[in-house]
């Protein structure tokens, strides 16, 4: 009996000492993509759907676009952030710069104008920097 618990302990042992905690970290990180540019309309009308169009960065080829982060700062003060997915487990990236560009739909809920942050990057000082636009609303 003593044998048979022996095997199967060292079974065990040799099963989980084989696992690498190294699989468990995560080969992504999230980051902040620099946005070039956005089309909007010249005005919104209340209540109405429309599609923003933005110009973004991709910083090299191991990174790829996620999606938007649309926050409310105020009532009617957006702050625009192109999301990207970092791989960290690539053996080699293009250090190429690509531009690309994807776009989100917006509802507008209140008669006020609404104002646009669309993230650009840090400046020298490490503070963000945003490309701001003001669109009015009839």
């Amino acid at each position: 009996m003593i044998k048979k618990y022996t095997l199967v302990v060292a079974f065990f042992a040799l099963v989980l000492g084989s696992c690498s905690m190294e699989d468990d970290e995560p080969n992504f990180n999230f980051k902040a993509l620099r946005i070039e540019s956005a089309e909007l309309p010249e005005y919104f009308n209340l209540n109405e759907t429309y599609q923003i169009k933005v110009t973004y960065l991709l910083p090299d080829g191991c990174t790829q676009y996620e999606g938007f982060d649309v926050t409310m700062e105020d009532t009617t003060v957006r702050n625009v952030v192109a999301i990207g997915v970092a791989m960290t487990d690539l053996v080699s990236c293009t250090q190429a710069v690509i531009q690309e560009e994807a776009s989100f739909n917006f509802i507008v809920k209140y008669d006020q104008p609404y104002t646009f942050r669309f993230y650009q990057g840090e400046n020298s000082d490490g503070e963000p920097e945003f490309l701001e636009v003001e669109v009015p609303v009839n």
